[in-house]
């Protein structure tokens, strides 16, 4: 029964964060053509509001979770030799794992974020 349940985590973990990004990718320009945001300085203050750059910091966390979830059932179907499988899972891991790191740094702590 533990399979089905991870499946079923999976699946909605897929569906959960495919709602926010298309909610974010329909929500986001729309608010950046409101603040009508001219220089860097802009960004920069509007970044610096705690609640729009947690916006952004849990899009690109949905954004790396989606694609965790969709390379990995790839991953899984077609690679077959389980050392290969685990390998190439442990590095898809640490890549987005870095990505995300990376990019809270960014937007947290290089736009003077909430962090």
């Amino acid at each position: 029964m533990k399979g089905v349940t991870t499946g079923l985590n999976a699946w909605l973990l897929q569906r959960l964060t495919a709602v926010y990004l298309l909610l974010f990718m329909v929500a986001m320009p729309v608010t950046l053509f409101v603040l009508d945001i001219d220089s860097y300085a802009e960004w920069k203050n509007v970044m610096a509001v705690p609640v729009m750059a947690m916006t952004w910091v849990l899009f690109f966390a949905c954004m790396i979770g989606h694609a965790w979830v969709g390379i990995r059932d790839v991953i899984i179907d077609y690679v077959h030799a389980f050392r290969m499988r685990l390998v190439i899972l442990a590095l898809l891991a640490f890549w987005l794992i870095s990505l995300l790191i990376w990019v809270m740094q960014v937007l947290l702590l290089g736009s003077g974020g909430i962090a």
